[in-house]
C-alpha cells in the first residue's frame, strides 16, 4: 500500500449541497497520482521536461461511496493493480480519516509517454524492475 496523498475537505472545496465538488475529487486523485508515480517509479514531474518522459492518462472509473462534507480529513491510498509493457493502473482509495470510510474509489489507467515524439513507449526496464516490488499491494486494507 502507498498512502501518498492527504488532504483537508475545506468549506471553499464544497459545492452547494454541502459536500465535496467532483472537480475537487479529481484534482486530490491527481495530485495523488503523481506521489504514486514517485513513490513506484522514483518518477516526478520535472523528469518529464528534462528526460522526456512522462505519463499520460488513459482511462479514468470513479464510485462515491461516502459523502465528504467540510472539515473531513482525507487521505489517498493507492495500489499498483497492473503492470503491462507501456500502461499502468493504479486503484485509489480516498478514506475519511477517523471514520476509516471509504470515500470514493478511483480506478486509473496511464500510459508511459515521450515527451518529444508525443507517443506512448515501453516502459524503462529499470522502473518496470521496481515497480515489481508494488504489486499486490493492498489499499485501505480492511476497507468495504
Amino acid at each position: 500500500m502507498i498512502a501518498p496523498f492527504r488532504a483537508v475537505a475545506h468549506p471553499w472545496l464544497c459545492d452547494v449541497m454541502g459536500h465535496l465538488t467532483t472537480r475537487d475529487y479529481m484534482a486530490m486523485f491527481d495530485d495523488a497520482s503523481y506521489h504514486a508515480l514517485n513513490a513506484v517509479f522514483g518518477w516526478s514531474g520535472s523528469d518529464a521536461e528534462a528526460g522526456g518522459t512522462g505519463f499520460v492518462d488513459v482511462r479514468h472509473e470513479i464510485d462515491y461511496v461516502a459523502e465528504v462534507r467540510a472539515g473531513d480529513l482525507l487521505e489517498i491510498r493507492a495500489r499498483l493493480d497492473r503492470l503491462g509493457g507501456k500502461s499502468v493502473t493504479f486503484v485509489y482509495d480516498m478514506i475519511i480519516l477517523g471514520r476509516e470510510d471509504r470515500a470514493a474509489r478511483l480506478t486509473a489507467v496511464s500510459v508511459c509517454f515521450d515527451t518529444q515524439a508525443r507517443k506512448a513507449v515501453a516502459l524503462p526496464e529499470d522502473w518496470r524492475s521496481r515497480a515489481r516490488t508494488f504489486e499486490g499491494s493492498s489499499p485501505g486494507e480492511g476497507q468495504s
